[in-house]
């Protein structure tokens, strides 16, 4: 067994290395401008590496992972969308179209991109009000699963370990603004990267090669509990039953709200804007698709085969296996289980870097958009100091701190991956259309731009409360009024809200664009 004193060695350096990355991020942050956007001249490995540490979370590798321990390796569909329309998509299409528009229009932000491409104040501060207020429930998401790990391989409270967690992450990016971010974002992303290909290969070394573990796992499929198997569940080496309830949670909202929805994430849109030129953007793909293949491709492989071992020391699948002592199964456990009780001593800590270094990547991302729509989008004063700008910018922080920690603390267990989902669901339906049509669609008006982002997001958020079981089971808004968990009907409450949103914002937004005049003056909603 490793002694204590080499994991708090590991510990202190590494925090080290992360408080010196963050302290030259705020010697370097001098204005709004190197705040927001590093400056706008970012190395393109770092734009990359920081861009995919933040796209991968805690939530990808804890919550996920978990999730492919359930519903198993149909999830690796998730990683092709991660790597085609997350890194290609994203990149060619995307990216460097907005790098373009972000600098002709002299931007800072997302909601910023978005009010001046539509010379619309409303779109700008609804679309930060949105990021504002629900992006802290994606923060929870990874700050839960950070503190889960925590929790399981150093043997602390779950609360103990989410204040030690929370307060490490605070301390940089209050400071370092988005360059301290993409510093310790290329750090993190390289830690990331050894630590899933020690975990890959560990995994496969301890279920007797490749072949082997795959073919015990096929072997496994009796196993399927009669519940899931009665949803569409086909075995962890196949896709559920098409049609079935288990397919369209797998389909609708883990792989295409997820993987569709990174293309309008306010925290990755802005990446783009802080390289110097279109070339940076194009260097960065390779070292993103090769990220994105190794974070997602491993933790969704390693969370399927996890039944595998948990079925010969203990005789039961991997869901079952969290439930410890009579508790209440939760999938949020499955990867920080397998990895403390499969994984040799070192590992474990080694892991642990994997997971603290995911989740600060992603978690200073978010609360550095919390702060700027705060602070620089619904503050709008074109009068204010830089020095204000950024002392608003920490407050912001603060804000998105306190509600993230808040929500770390109530939310039900096994709630990562469905977190996030919302998020992303709500991010592609309300943003993705106008989005689109604001880089490649001239004809596109301030009004059906409008109606589009109200439009989804009013539905969205009706069917997330009313209608799509597990949201509303979750939030309990409907049972609280109506005395029901959902006012839906099969299949609609389990097809993802996504579904129908989306196509309704685009529709939206074509219909209202060919019925109204693009306008000369700013177009709001009274």
């Amino acid at each position: 067994m490793v002694d204590n004193t080499l994991l708090y060695t590991m510990l202190a350096v590494y925090l080290g290395i992360t408080v010196l990355l963050g302290y030259l991020g705020y010697r370097h942050t001098k204005s709004s401008k190197d705040y927001m956007i590093a400056g706008g001249n970012v190395h393109p490995v770092l734009m990359a590496l920081a861009y995919g540490s933040t796209f991968i979370s805690t939530s990808a590798i804890v919550g996920f992972g978990g999730a492919a321990g359930v519903y198993g390796l149909s999830l690796l569909w998730l990683t092709v969308f991660n790597i085609f329309v997350g890194i290609f998509v994203a990149f060619v299409i995307f990216g460097i179209k907005t790098r373009k528009l972000a600098h002709e229009l002299q931007v800072k932000t997302f909601p910023e991109f978005l009010g001046a491409r539509f010379d619309s104040p409303f779109i700008r501060k609804f679309s930060a009000t949105i990021i504002s207020l629900t992006m802290p429930l994606y923060a929870a998401a990874v700050m839960i699963g950070g503190a889960r790990y925590m929790e399981e391989a150093l043997g602390m409270s779950y609360t103990t370990a989410l204040a030690v967690f929370s307060l490490i992450v605070l301390a940089y990016v209050f400071f370092g603004g988005l360059r301290g971010v993409i510093y310790t974002d290329a750090m993190q992303g390289m830690i990331m990267f050894a630590g899933m290909a020690a975990l890959i290969f560990l995994t496969y070394s301890a279920l007797g090669g490749v072949t082997v573990a795959h073919s015990k796992l096929e072997g496994m499929r009796q196993l399927v509990p009669a519940a899931l198997a009665a949803k569409g569940h086909q075995g962890w080496t196949a896709m559920p039953d098409f049609g079935s309830e288990l397919w369209w949670f797998v389909v609708s909202t883990l792989v295409l709200g997820v993987g569709i929805g990174v293309l309008a994430q306010p925290q990755l849109a802005v990446r783009f804007m802080t390289v110097a030129s279109s070339k940076d953007i194009y260097r960065g793909l390779s070292i993103g698709s090769v990220f994105i293949l190794f974070m997602t491709g491993v933790a969704f492989t390693v969370g399927a085969l996890s039944n595998v071992y948990f079925f010969e020391h203990s005789g039961k699948i991997a869901l079952a296996a969290t439930a410890v002592g009579g508790a209440v199964p939760n999938v949020d456990k499955i990867i920080p289980m397998f990895i403390t009780q499969a994984m040799p001593e070192w590992l474990k800590y080694i892991f642990l870097f994997t997971l603290l270094s995911a989740a600060m990547s992603t978690l200073s991302g978010q609360f550095h958009i919390i702060s700027t729509s705060i602070s620089y989008d619904l503050n709008t004063n074109s009068n204010r100091s830089d020095a204000k700008t950024l002392r608003l910018a920490r407050i912001g922080t603060l804000f998105g701190f306190v509600l993230t920690i808040l929500l770390s603390l109530f939310l039900p267990l096994g709630v990562i991956a469905v977190a996030t989902a919302l998020f992303f669901g709500l991010c592609t339906s309300a943003f993705l259309p106008m989005y689109a049509a604001a880089l490649y669609w001239p004809r596109i008006t301030p009004a059906g731009a409008i109606w589009s982002m109200v439009t989804a997001t009013v539905v969205y958020f009706g069917l997330v409360l009313f209608v799509h079981e597990k949201e509303a089971a979750i939030f309990g808004v409907c049972n609280k009024i109506f005395g029901v968990k959902t006012l839906g009907v099969i299949p609609w409450t389990y097809i993802d809200p996504l579904v129908i949103a989306l196509p309704l914002s685009a529709l939206v937004l074509i219909t209202v664009s060919l019925v109204t005049q693009p306008a000369a003056e700013p177009v709001t909603i009274q």
